[in-house]
């Protein structure tokens, strides 16, 4: 499947009342925003959980237009964290997630059948035959659900480590997807 037609099937995906980005107007040519600024054609994949939300893409429009991603907040710290550890630039890499739409307030509950449904619509199609890596327990679960190999490491945003701490985690698989 071409990385075009993975859009479509993004853009296709509807689920309840899950907002996507054209119903925030944030639509654009890439499957997921990270890709803004992360869309690799070659390994590694880190998935994450999922975007943003609602309130969130609104905030922080005009960041989320020129990256895809907020800088300063301490998921992406620890991911150009680990990039600089590695050696890499945000382009090195792919980044996706595993549910594709948006829910409507700050930190909604998505379930994990929902996320199935967009992962089967939308992510594994991305991931065929790459190296994944999946980002905390969300995304672990559903890279085991859909039978996709992965190396897993915890969310970039967990407690109980510094930032350099996970950084280093992410690094060191970062480079053994790339081996």
């Amino acid at each position: 499947m071409t990385y075009h037609q993975i859009i479509d099937r993004r853009r296709a995906l509807r689920i309840g009342n899950y907002a996507t980005l054209a119903d925030v107007n944030f639509n654009g040519p890439w499957v997921t925003p990270y890709q803004i600024s992360s869309r690799s054609l070659t390994d590694p994949v880190l998935i994450a959980y999922n975007w943003f939300d609602v309130p969130s893409v609104n905030a922080n429009r005009e960041i989320l237009k020129r990256f895809g991603y907020m800088p300063d907040i301490l998921f992406n710290k620890v991911i150009d964290g680990a990039l600089q550890i590695a050696s890499m630039n945000r382009s090195d890499i792919y980044v996706t997630q595993a549910f594709h739409l948006l829910p409507t307030k700050r930190s909604g509950k998505i379930s994990a059948s929902d996320v199935d449904i967009s992962f089967d619509a939308v992510t594994r199609h991305e991931l065929a035959d790459r190296r994944v890596i999946s980002l905390g327990g969300d995304a672990y679960r559903a890279c085991c659900r859909h039978g996709i190999k992965h190396i897993a490491v915890a969310h970039p945003s967990a407690r109980g480590r510094t930032i350099r701490a996970k950084a280093e985690c992410l690094a060191q698989a970062i480079v053994n997807a790339t081996r």
